[in-house]
């Protein structure tokens, strides 16, 4: 169950995300202290809230409000992921090391972390990682304003040749086709690894 004034919430994932999470809140009066990708902390206790009201609209919108601690950390650990690789400009990938960052944003053993995500989500933290930073690699291949070297480096990649390769691998074509291929759809990104 809930604790304290915090709700989690399931598949916010970016800034509109927020909004939408935080205009639904004010439209059922409820007070907001703080909001942030994957967590709400609002001024009644999480006891004292309409919890079935929330999560049927939270549903209507595409979100889930998290009940289980387990469920809490999963969302997370993609939370913390996600935020890292779009704010690529603020955190040097080349030098993050995602299993300290995890552990130390989420204050718990990275083992521990990457056991839970392997179990719950079918796929290892590095895998869904991998996944991450290829849909950020579409998004700049498609907006046409860096080269690959440039999107290597930026994404913390220690070659184009790497980035080439896990882009092949996850997507079965090449930067060059995926660019020139019209049906080429990105994801969304709270469906990566799913």
């Amino acid at each position: 169950m809930q604790n304290n004034n915090r709700l989690y919430i399931k598949n916010m994932v970016c800034p509109r995300c927020i909004k939408v999470v935080q205009e639904e809140f004010e439209k059922l009066g409820i007070n907001i202290l703080s909001i942030n990708l994957g967590e709400v902390e609002t001024e009644l206790p999480v006891n004292e809230l309409p919890l079935q009201q929330i999560s049927e609209i939270l549903k209507k919108n595409g979100f889930e409000l998290i009940e289980d601690s387990k469920g809490k950390t999963i969302e997370q650990i993609k939370t913390e992921i996600i935020s890292a690789i779009q704010q690529y400009e603020e955190i040097d990938m080349d030098e993050i090391n995602f299993s300290n960052y995890l552990s130390s944003k989420l204050n718990k053993d990275y083992h521990y972390l990457s056991s839970l995500f392997s179990k719950t989500e079918g796929i290892t933290i590095e895998q869904y990682i991998i996944l991450q930073k290829i849909e950020k690699t579409k998004e700049f291949i498609k907006y046409n304003e860096l080269t690959l070297s440039e999107i290597a480096y930026r994404l913390g990649y220690s070659s184009v040749q790497h980035l080439s390769r896990q882009f092949k691998n996850v997507t079965g074509l090449t930067a060059s086709q995926f660019k020139n291929d019209q049906n080429s759809l990105r994801k969304t990104i709270d469906s990566i690894g799913h």
